[in-house]
């Protein structure tokens, strides 16, 4: 049998359509019957009608109808279903026979036209030889017909050509070749469609009245050839649901037939395709759930059936075809829209049709195993007279033989036997990576990485079978990487067994000496012996010999393969190879340490190399090198032992760079760093450990950083999850997991042997020329040179605090915007042993808080380390917090003549300026002097000198001044009248005598100004006695432009009496000035209320009393009367 006889018939996986037969259109060579054409099966859509349409010619001959059967009593049935049974229905019967003729309703010979098409209907109809196929004819015309009724003539003649043709109305149809020909093409396909579905209906009845002719005893057959052709009918008329009923009962029926190994092939024949129809339908009605419920039971009920032992392997290869019908039916109802899911999918479906074609192979390969002697028979048993089987799932050397008893052993015995023969030629790696290939695609497509990379190990071992080892070995090196990073170490052993195979069948040096590495390394799971023969084989390579054929290697690609090696040995070409271990595991660990995370520059930097093999025997190394990030220190980090090739197995104990197996080798390295490289990170970049040697093949293991390879981080993960007590080990052995690869290192400076102090006075002041003493004192033992010293602001803090901060070595001047913030690289000169130096820094902070300031001194030194001679640059900083305060506080109020506080004065009416210094320094200081710079709108009325010169406050103190001022008029000034900018110069007292003083501004606040229209003031004397007279004279200035009008009243006191006038109304010109006298008597002692003056102005009625008493005096202070001679000792004192 041919290998392609288990896939299904095209006609059962195609979607069953009325065939409809166009006959009378000549579609080469007229071009209006070729456009009636391509309207019909030209572009498609799914919304039109599902036809199959075909053009043949009016006299084709269709299939001969079989003479209908009267009873069935004695017809016995040779088998279930025809194999031209389902095709004859779709391509050769057709529903309707559709005779197309070019004739007008106006055609002047109509006669013998309308005689001409009743012919052709006629020979139509003669061919069909008795079918139920429906006749149909469409007249082609050229005009576009009036409606319906308005053409008479169109009525007669289309009623006499129906009577010519023996037509009923609904089977005539006019198609106008006009514009609109699409649209009329889509109108005839809908009734033609009917015409279909009216004969699948007709045959579908005439298929169910034989039901009633046929008994179960002899007939069980037949029942399931008349549902299943029921159900084909119902798919054709597009009536799905009942086509799917009708196939589950075809389905158990079939199950229900009498199984033996003569027709167990023929059941599963059929119930395979009944249910690949069922599950096709389920999944075209969206019940997916059904369709996998269905594929179920049908696997549950025919997996048993294996028929012959003999072709068992049939058995697997309909297993596997079933999988991989319902996976594609699976995956095309998915391009539909429907929705899998991870556990759910097509994938699985692949697989166990994979699962089932390796099954097949199996077999084949214990049941098909014969001589080469025995040819295959002739004639040929599985041939038939038409080349084809007449009925699914028989055998062709006895068709329509049902009996149990097979009656000719002899011919049973050379079919199986020609079965056999054709099965071995049968290409099943092909037919199973197929299958995997499908899957891997489908758990790829929905994340499932596992099963993928389980699948592909599958097709890898499968594309070893057929000896495509380039693609084997491609797809598992693929799903190593994914073994190793989880840890599958039994899977991984035995796919690098498998991988080791295919490199050595293909003579690829490099991939042989890599899985070798592996498979002897602790990822590995074989047994000691294995692994000596793959350490042997691996030395042997080394040696520029060929390796022993792997075992259960096929003979002849050995052969081939010990060819290939020996023309590896005999050309010369590179022998050194470099393989990279971060992506697997090889048999040699190593670890790089550094013995510190930093080293100074004047100290060598130290570092162990740890190796451990894993290999079962002591192995020799040539060479081991270490790599920098600055390769200027890789010369000192090689280790290199001459060995020949033969000895890399011999003297395990002799050289460092022998390894015992289990045992951990400490390689000690160590170097001195470049002074150049001081606050740099010395990295280890690679470590490369050598294996043989450049005579022969040399294979150099790469560690990438420190070391660790695939396996590494997963073993120090589970290292540090366990509880596990380690065993103790001697003092120069240590346990593997507990060294920590430490791959880098920083260089440092040498650590300085000096002394930094500063010497201060916190808190700096506001704006002070703020003194740091900086001593630097030498500790080393020989001359440091190049002393430079580095002071300011930390970098790194607050702009403003940059911009606001400024420092100078000179403190005998100020300090201006154009100062920095930090003094770099000041030249000191040498220092001596025990030599020390002093330099004053000044800073001037211009904003009060907290600045962090650096005193950074660095120096060159030369000292030896390692019997070599460096010079060193050392370097040491001190940080000191400094807080700034304000050095006082400044207040300032304005008073009247009287000292009561005011809140705005009046225009050219004198008042005080107070100023109240208090020092908040806690240090003393000297205050120089002060200075009131006045604004221009103010005036002064006396001298303005300072009245602190020289003066020195303690914290807490203050010195206090008071100045008299006059505003003169300026209008009304919104906002108020500047007053002008109090001036301190001051400094610390403590501060040296050419530390320049300090002048602090302070600006004073502005002052509200009011115009009055009348000023009064007094002349009393300073106090008054009892029964004396006290003259007191009151001036009245009128401020305005207008003559004022006054009316004046003295108010009595009971302390007092007085003379003078009582009240009057006087009236005072403008910018004059008028004096009232009065002697007041004093008549008590004590701080006495003076008789008050009232004002009222006529011209300003809202100047008040209450506003005169802030001018004149309310009240004196009286003596009592006293004696001559107390008076006369009072003068004399």
């Amino acid at each position: 049998m041919s290998p392609t006889q288990w896939d299904l018939p095209v006609e059962l996986c195609c979607r069953p359509m009325a065939f409809v037969t166009l006959t009378g259109l000549d579609v080469v060579y007229n071009a209006v019957h070729r456009a009636v054409w391509d309207a019909f099966c030209a572009n498609r859509r799914a919304d039109r009608v599902p036809i199959s349409f075909k053009v043949l010619p009016g006299d084709h001959e269709y299939p001969k109808c079989r003479p209908k059967r009267t009873s069935y009593e004695w017809y016995i049935p040779k088998g279930i279903l025809k194999t031209g049974w389902m095709n004859k229905h779709l391509n050769l019967v057709p529903a309707l026979v559709v005779v197309f003729y070019e004739l007008d309703w106006d055609e002047p010979q109509w006669k013998e036209k309308q005689s001409e098409c009743a012919t052709r209907v006629e020979i139509v109809r003669q061919s069909l030889q008795g079918r139920n196929t429906k006749v149909a004819v469409v007249l082609i015309q050229k005009k576009t017909p009036l409606p319906p009724g308005e053409d008479v003539i169109a009525s007669e003649r289309a009623a006499a050509l129906c009577n010519a043709c023996e037509l009923s109305g609904k089977s005539l149809f006019v198609l106008p070749h006009t514009d609109h020909l699409v649209g009329y093409i889509i109108r005839l396909e809908n009734a033609f469609y009917e015409h279909a579905q009216t004969y699948y209906y007709t045959e579908i009845r005439r298929v169910k009245s034989h039901k009633e002719f046929l008994n179960k005893t002899t007939h069980q057959l037949l029942f399931v050839r008349h549902q299943f052709k029921i159900a084909f009918f119902s798919e054709l008329k597009q009536d799905t649901q009942n086509a799917l009923k009708n196939y589950r009962t075809a389905y158990n029926l079939v199950h229900e037939l009498r199984a033996h190994e003569t027709n167990i092939l023929e059941i599963k024949t059929m119930a395979g395709f009944i249910n690949y129809k069922i599950c096709r339908l389920c999944f075209q009605h969206n019940t997916p759930l059904d369709a996998i419920a269905q594929f179920r039971k049908h696997i549950d009920l025919c997996k048993k059936k294996i028929g012959s032992a003999e072709l068992s392997f049939e058995h697997a290869a309909w297993m596997s075809k079933q999988f991989q019908a319902f996976g594609d039916l699976f995956d095309e109802a998915i391009k539909l829209g429907l929705t899998a899911i991870q556990t759910q999918n097509p994938g699985f479906y692949y697989q166990q049709a994979a699962y089932y074609a390796q099954e097949r192979k199996q077999l084949a390969k214990s049941l098909c195993n014969h001589e080469a002697s025995i040819m295959y028979p002739n004639p040929d048993p599985l041939e038939t007279q038409t080349g084809v089987l007449d009925f699914y799932g028989q055998r062709s050397w006895r068709q329509g033989i049902l009996s149990f008893d097979l009656s000719d052993p002899e011919k049973e015995k050379v079919g199986v036997l020609a079965i056999q023969l054709k099965e071995r030629n049968v290409a099943h790696s092909e037919i199973i990576i197929t299958l995997l290939s499908n899957a891997v695609a489908q758990f790829k497509k929905y994340k499932c990485p596992r099963m993928k990379s389980h699948l592909m190990v599958q097709m890898g071992e499968e594309y070893y079978y057929a000896k495509d080892y380039t693609k084997a070995l491609k797809l598992l090196d693929y799903v190593m990487c994914d073994y190793r990073s989880e840890g599958w170490w039994t899977l991984l052993t035995s796919i690098l067994t498998t991988a080791l195979k295919c490199s050595y069948l293909m003579a690829q040096l490099k991939d042989y000496i890599t899985y070798s590495l592996e498979l002897l390394g602790r990822a590995s799971t074989l047994k000691d012996d294995q692994k000596s023969r793959i350490e042997k084989n691996l030395i042997n390579v080394l040696m520029n010999e060929s390796p022993d054929p792997e075992p259960d290697c096929d003979i002849f690609a050995v052969k081939t393969a010990q060819k290939l090696w020996a023309d590896r040995i005999s050309l010369a070409g590179s022998n050194i190879f470099t393989i990279g271990v971060q992506d697997f595991v090889p048999f040699v660990q190593c670890k790089a340490k550094f013995h510190a995370p930093s080293f100074h520059v004047d100290v060598p930097v130290e570092f162990d190399i740890y190796l451990k093999a894993d290999c079962p025997h002591p192995i020799r190394f040539s060479k081991l090198c270490v790599s920098f990030n600055n390769q200027e220190y890789n010369q000192f980090c090689v280790i290199e032992e001459a060995s020949k090739a033969n000895e890399v197995l011999e003297n395990p104990t002799q050289g460092k760079m022998c390894l015992v197996p289990g045992k951990t080798r400490k390689l000690l390295f160590k170097f001195v760093a470049k002074t150049e490289d001081v606050g740099k990170k010395i990295e280890i970049t690679s470590v490369d450990l050598a294996l043989g040697n450049e005579t022969g093949r040399c294979v150099v293991l790469n560690w990438q950083g420190g070391g660790g390879d695939a396996a590494s981080s997963q073993e120090a993960l589970q290292a540090a999850r366990s509880f596990k007590r380690r065993p103790k080990l001697p003092d120069n052995e240590v346990h593997w997991d507990s060294i920590i690869i430490q791959a880098s290192t920083m260089i440092i400076s040498r650590v300085p042997n000096i002394s930094v102090h500063l010497r201060h006075e916190p808190p700096a002041l506001t704006n002070e020329m703020y003194c740091l003493v900086v001593t630097v004192q030498s500790h080393e033992k020989t001359q440091i040179r190049d002393v430079k010293l580095t002071a300011g602001l930390k970098p790194g803090q607050d702009a403003n605090l940059t911009q606001k901060t400024h420092v100078t070595l000179h403190g005998t001047e100020l300090c201006d915007e154009s100062y920095p913030a930090l003094l770099t690289d000041i030249p000191v000169g040498d220092l001596h042993p025990g030599e020390q130096l002093e330099k004053m820094l000044y800073v001037r902070c211009g904003t009060v808080g907290s600045r962090m300031f650096l005193v950074y001194v660095s120096y060159l030194i030369n000292i030896t380390a390692e019997e070599k001679e460096i010079v060193c640059k050392c370097h040491k900083d001190e940080t000191v917090t400094i807080e700034t305060v304000f050095p006082f506080d400044v207040a300032v109020k304005f008073v009247s003549t009287k000292f009561e506080h005011l809140e705005r004065v009046y225009a050219d009416i004198p008042f005080l300026l107070m100023t109240d210094l208090l020092s908040a320094s806690p240090w003393a200081l000297t205050v120089v002097s002060s200075e009131l710079q006045l604004a221009p709108s103010m005036t002064t009325v006396d001298q303005l000198e300072s009245q602190v010169d020289n003066v020195v406050l303690q914290t807490g103190e203050s010195a206090s001044e008071c100045f008299c001022l006059r505003c003169p008029s300026l209008g009304n000034v919104e906002g108020g009248v500047a007053t002008g900018h109090y001036i301190i110069s001051w400094k610390r007292t403590s501060a040296m005598e050419n530390i320049p003083v300090i002048r602090t501004v302070i600006t004073l606040p502005h002052v509200i100004v009011e115009n009055i229209p009348l000023h009064v003031n007094a002349d009393l004397p300073s106090f008054g006695r009892v029964r004396e007279s006290l003259p007191v004279k009151y001036h009245l200035q009128n401020k305005t432009d207008f003559v004022q009008d006054v009316e004046i009243s003295v108010e009595p006191s009971d302390a007092f009496m007085f003379s003078g006038l009582k009240q009057i109304r006087l009236r005072i010109l403008p910018g004059t000035e008028q004096e009232m006298l009065y002697n007041f008597y004093p008549l008590m002692a004590g701080y006495q209320q003076l008789p008050f003056l009232n004002i009222n102005l006529l011209r300003f009625p809202d100047f008040t009393n209450q506003l005169l008493r802030r001018f004149i005096p309310t009240s004196i202070f009286v003596k009592p009367q006293g004696r001559l001679m107390d008076d006369t000792s009072i003068a004399a004192a």
